[in-house]
């Protein structure tokens, strides 16, 4: 007979968390200074406080897990199944390991931050930020070529890294009790991995035909500027003439693709510009958008701690991402933000995951995080989708209101940013998944990537690739162990919140021409589900702010239902 479990006391779980939140803020304070003074000592440094932070959390899962639990509140009997899921990755039970797991992840980001490329005719090596530069204004087809095969080429470097990245972290998810790390990052939606897989194909299922619709206009009109050589009348186009790095987003064609005497005319980058606008600017617009739901304004210690520019005498990792370093009020962001219209939204986006940060800050530390991670990424996006041209009017930002019949142009401009980033947001953790489980090995990191991009996203290299190549980790967040799942489901529930938010404030108008600017009834709506956190399953978060418990892109559809009737009527012209 199998020896009695010790009971699991409240007391001791109330002191787990205890020290895991004191992990957990001296770990973001240390990847703070590794991400913003970017070095060999503060990488390594970093690398032993995440492995701590690991080491801590996999050990204190394996206790509770071996405790009677039988006594506990529904509540903590929650905190025990969460700690299983409290990072990205669990640490290998060999603090060696759970060494080098870290060193590896330190290693990738700082290859991918320190990446870059010097293409023709430049007189120095170009960053990321400034290759994308290129590849969105750029119409030569060979010099774009040469501005893509640039930046993948910086990945090569993290390939062996990766693989052995994959072998430490899969070590430490079955430690954990999971099949692998795939299996682990499924298991964070309040159902089983294989229900969670079954749900986004769902979803995809609804949105497909859209895309399609956005992806046939797409290859006529790239015809037209490139011809029928570079540009096939079927099958996948070439991956380079998007504008985008990944293709993930179509916006820098929105020239092309505008429909015929329907543009807006809204140039928001010369209007940002003209206001004599700058970073900190861009930032206390963002702010005041939160405000004016009935939100507090930032704390002052955001504002002195936030990275708002790229430094000049020092590497930092430019990716955009919100801090919240201490579960309480120290919040940040780190940006090198340049006076553009898409930084505009990105500000919204980041200051989205800060106000729900603080929203949760008085739930207890294993409840501090969003419903699931689609919720965090959705709510700044979800604020996004209010720059509409009255709300930039309001900023002083546009003399007139275009008339309705340009609305077509924005939803153009709009569905090039969010339909077209369904299929990569879908299909970068589906390849790790199996990556994961051991379906596509090191021999085919690389043709089993493009094979998903062809799958979902219709493209395809514009030259051929080789396992010598490492085109995943050409994307921060392969290279950096962040799940991508939650951007997909992001992009799905900013258009579900969006609706749900319209009908609080009791518009009945089209979703497009909706703005929750200023609107306290529909914030108060937003505000209750924030401040849950991850304290109740996702979908009562859900039904807080929509009145629905299941995810759907129903909304999202009816968003851009006029477009897609022009698209029907354009593919058919």
């Amino acid at each position: 007979m199998p020896p009695a479990l010790a009971p699991l006391e409240p007391s001791r779980l109330q002191a787990i968390e205890s020290e895991l939140r004191e992990l957990s803020v001296e770990s973001s304070q240390a990847s703070w200074i590794a991400a913003t003074y970017l070095t060999g000592d503060s990488e390594a440094l970093a690398a032993r406080c995440y492995a701590r932070l690991l080491t801590a959390g996999g050990t204190y899962a394996a206790e509770l897990a071996a405790a009677d639990r039988s006594r506990l509140a529904p509540a903590d009997e929650r905190k025990v199944a969460l700690l299983r899921l409290f990072a990205p990755l669990v640490a290998p039970r060999d603090a060696r390991d759970a060494q080098r797991l870290t060193q590896c992840l330190t290693e990738m980001e700082a290859i991918y931050a320190r990446g870059r490329y010097r293409p023709a005719g430049a007189t120095l090596p170009l960053d990321l930020e400034a290759l994308s530069r290129k590849l969105a204004s750029g119409r030569d087809p060979q010099e774009l070529l040469d501005v893509w095969t640039g930046w993948h080429a910086v990945a090569r470097p993290m390939r062996p890294k990766f693989t052995e990245y994959v072998e430490l972290a899969n070590r430490g998810a079955r430690d954990g009790g999971f099949a692998d790390l795939g299996a682990m990052w499924r298991a964070k939606y309040d159902m089983t991995p294989a229900e969670f897989e079954r749900e986004t194909e769902r979803l995809w299922a609804q949105v497909e035909p859209l895309y399609g619709k956005l992806h046939d206009y797409a290859r006529r009109r790239l015809r037209t500027v490139y011809g029928e050589g570079l540009v096939p009348d079927r099958g996948p186009l070439p991956a380079h003439l998007f504008g985008n790095m990944w293709a993930q987003s179509w916006e820098y064609l929105y020239p092309l693709m505008a429909p015929e005497g329907l543009d807006p005319g809204i140039d928001l980058t010369q209007a940002l510009r003209a206001k004599g606008l700058d970073d900190v600017g861009l930032v206390r617009i963002a702010e005041r958008f939160f405000v004016s739901l009935g939100l507090d304004p930032l704390p002052a210690s955001f504002w002195e701690r936030s990275m708002f520019r790229r430094p000049v005498d020092r590497d930092v990792v430019c990716h955009a991402s919100a801090w919240d370093i201490d579960g309480d009020e120290d919040l940040r962001i780190k940006m090198c933000i340049e006076l553009t219209g898409e930084e505009f939204h990105v500000i919204h986006h980041e200051l989205g995951h800060n106000y729900y940060q603080r929203a949760y800050r008085h739930q207890p530390f294993l409840f501090q995080d969003g419903a699931h991670d689609g919720f965090h990424e959705a709510v700044g996006d979800t604020i996004s989708l209010s720059i509409t041209p009255e709300y930039l009017r309001t900023l002083g930002l546009l003399e007139t209101v275009p008339d309705p019949s340009r609305d077509l142009g924005l939803l153009m401009h709009r569905a090039l940013e969010k339909v077209v980033f369904l299929p990569f947001g879908l299909l970068i953790d589906r390849w790790r998944w199996k990556v994961f489980d051991g379906t596509y090995g090191p021999d085919a990191y690389t043709s089993s990537w493009w094979a998903l991009r062809e799958r979902y996203q219709r493209i395809a290299p514009p030259v051929p690739r080789t396992e010598e190549d490492f085109d995943p980790g050409a994307k921060y967040h392969v290279a950096a162990n962040v799940p991508y799942m939650r951007y997909f489901l992001a992009h799905i529930l900013q258009f579900q919140f969006h609706r749900g938010l319209a009908r609080a404030a009791g518009f009945d108008g089209p979703l497009h021409r909706f703005s929750v600017y200023g609107n306290r009834a529909a914030g108060e709506r937003l505000k209750a589900m924030l401040e849950l956190g991850q304290s109740r399953p996702w979908p009562d978060a859900l039904e807080a702010v929509t009145g629905e418990r299941r995810m759907d892109a129903s909304a999202l559809l009816e968003y851009f239902r006029p477009l897609e009737a022009w698209l029907d009527r354009a593919n058919r012209a």
